[in-house]
């Protein structure tokens, strides 16, 4: 099966490229290596996100159970490619397949020398060892999820009706709000309304009370706000604030 394993010619092929690159490569930092740990936090170029595995096992069987579980973890989002798979050992031919292809090896009860170990260290190759299936899976999916677009859930907290404007030297425009609605957060995102249409989205620059600076400021009080990088403001648009939730997303 070309899908389970990836034919001797196209995996010299590969290695022989790294080969060819490793001077590149060399000046590359630690952080261009993917591992189940550091995967969450690498987004990968364009709109398909893909995660490499080699598998390593004891028997056939397992190399095949684990080749049909994984890839069932596919998404339209997020691909899964076991681009190698086979029985035995670690060898240092799969590290330098797994560096070429920035890939993760999955060992599942089989072990590597200490050679081979060394090798992955330098290569920054994830070498994974497992005894458990299921723990494979719940890995790997928990990896894939972090390759998701994140997902926010907006949370409303409050509005501010615009009664004057401020022009500061080296600050820029200053609105004078009424807080009508919930409360203002200086860390809140905010959008600036005009005839009920957003003519601005975006952060505050600043939040004061009086000339004071304020962390937050409630219903029933003044205020000057300032937006970032933003003075297109006039008397009678409105402030809306909100804050940001990213939610778990899962396959």
């Amino acid at each position: 099966d070309d899908f389970i394993v990836t034919s001797d010619e196209k995996k010299a092929k590969l290695i022989s490229e790294h080969r060819k690159t490793k001077a590149r490569l060399d000046t590359v930092t630690t952080r261009d290596s993917v591992s189940l740990d550091n995967l969450f936090d690498r987004i990968k170029e364009g709109e398909v996100k893909e995660l490499n595995i080699i598998i390593r096992a004891d028997v056939q069987g397992s190399v095949e159970a684990l080749v049909d579980s994984l890839t069932k973890l596919s998404t339209e989002d997020v691909k899964l490619k076991v681009i190698h798979g086979g029985t035995g050992a670690v060898t240092e031919s799969d590290v330098m397949l797994a560096s070429a292809s920035k890939a993760i090896v999955i060992c599942f009860n089989v072990r590597a020398n200490p050679v081979v170990k060394a090798l992955a260290g330098k290569e920054n190759v994830d070498l994974r060892f497992y005894d458990v299936i299921y723990k494979v899976i719940e890995d790997v999916r928990s990896a894939m999820e972090g390759l998701l677009e994140p997902v926010y859930n907006e949370n409303i907290i409050g509005r501010a009706d615009i009664k004057q404007i401020f022009h500061v030297s080296k600050v820029g425009t200053i609105a004078g709000c009424y807080v009508t609605d919930g409360k203002i957060e200086r860390s809140a995102k905010v959008r600036l309304l005009r005839d009920d249409v957003v003519i601005f989205d975006g952060n505050l620059s600043s939040l004061k009370r009086f000339k004071d600076d304020a962390k937050d400021v409630s219903s029933g009080f003044e205020c000057g706000v300032g937006l970032e990088n933003y003075n297109d403001i006039k008397p009678g648009d409105v402030f809306e604030f909100y804050t940001l939730e990213e939610m778990k997303v899962e396959l």
